[in-house]
């Protein structure tokens, strides 16, 4: 047996492969999309979480993404802040797709044909579903 066999660190070695990029998790979104909100506002924790109702270190655990809010919460929150409840999700939305990994171009394809399928005008007979 001779000592390159023995010895791993003298075989070459392929260059290390970086781990799969990962989505990003709802709650540090929602939770950074209401910090950057409250700060644009130059409000503090206390205030808001006494407009929302919630306590301090409830809302300043939901902004580090610490704990998943209920939707009474994530209202109750916007509203502090004078936003609906879509205003806050829609922005979160906007934050996720700037956020998202790159998807495959098979996938990409599929969510390119489905959003023009969702982009076309009603014709006659047809029916919007709303979510």
């Amino acid at each position: 047996m001779s000592s390159d066999a023995a010895d791993p660190v003298l075989r070459p070695s392929s260059p290390p492969v970086p781990p799969p990029a990962r989505e990003p998790l709802w709650r540090d979104v929602v939770g950074d999309v209401l910090r950057r909100e409250r700060r644009a506002q130059e409000r503090t924790l206390k205030d808001v979480a006494e407009r929302a109702r919630i306590s301090m270190p409830y809302l300043s655990e939901i902004e580090r993404g610490r704990k998943e809010a209920s939707s009474e919460v994530l209202a109750a929150a916007a509203r502090a802040l004078g936003l609906t409840l879509a205003e806050l999700l829609a922005l979160v939305h906007r934050e996720i797709i700037r956020l998202a990994p790159p998807r495959p171009d098979e996938r990409r394809r599929a969510a390119t044909s489905f959003t023009t399928l969702r982009a076309r005008p009603l014709g006659r007979g047809d029916v919007r579903l709303a979510a």
